[in-house]
């Protein structure tokens, strides 16, 4: 197989993987109809524990993370090129997935999982990042922000300029995502990480 069709098929399989909708399949195996009816009306998992079922929030969380990896590890046996592609195009998918209309999720936990398989160091320092902003100041959003607008940085420090552009557009795509989180959280109106009484 020639190179620019490994690239297109990692596209593909990446998009396709990344647009399973977790979220949304947990909430209703588990009873709890839509989740797109519940709180922000989001997939992820800072709207599935709006619920109060924590373990199906943290079952979010690993499986949409795990798309990342998956894909970025599936396409990394055709090269590193083959496995940013599955591993943005995985991204794109969870925002975008063709079975929900195009309307995904923020691509938070994707976008770490992609981040973790291309260079764990970058990785592990963004999921640091996001637990230490989100215990200080409660907020999901603000610490998926924070986290992935220092990746680049920690990008190009740790492993060079092609990393750190990769993770400039990851970064840029989910703050993209996010606009109408930074507009709640500048007018004081974002909620808050809240813990539910169920598990």
């Amino acid at each position: 197989m020639s190179g620019n069709w490994i690239h297109i098929v990692a596209v593909i399989a990446g998009y396709l993987l990344g647009s399973i909708p977790f979220g949304l399949l947990l909430t209703q195996s588990a009873g709890l109809g839509d989740i797109r009816k519940i709180g922000s009306g989001n997939i992820g998992a800072t709207n599935v524990l709006r619920t109060g079922r924590k373990g199906l929030a943290a079952a979010t969380l690993l499986l949409d993370g795990g798309k990342g990896v998956l894909a970025v590890l599936i396409a990394q046996h055709w090269g590193f090129d083959a496995a940013i592609l599955a591993g943005c195009a995985a991204l794109i998918g969870h925002l975008f997935p063709v079975w929900l209309g195009f309307h995904g999720g923020k691509g938070v936990a994707t976008s770490l999982g992609v981040l973790l398989a291309l260079d764990w160091r970058i990785g592990l320092i963004a999921c640091a990042t996001w637990l230490i902003v989100a215990f200080v100041f409660r907020y999901s959003s603000l610490a998926a922000l924070v986290a992935l607008a220092l990746s680049p940085v920690f990008s190009w420090l740790l492993a060079g300029r092609e990393l750190a552009v990769v993770a400039l557009f990851i970064a840029a795509t989910v703050w993209i995502r996010h606009h109408q989180n930074i507009r709640r959280l500048l007018a004081g109106e974002e909620a808050k990480i809240q813990l539910g009484k169920r598990g």
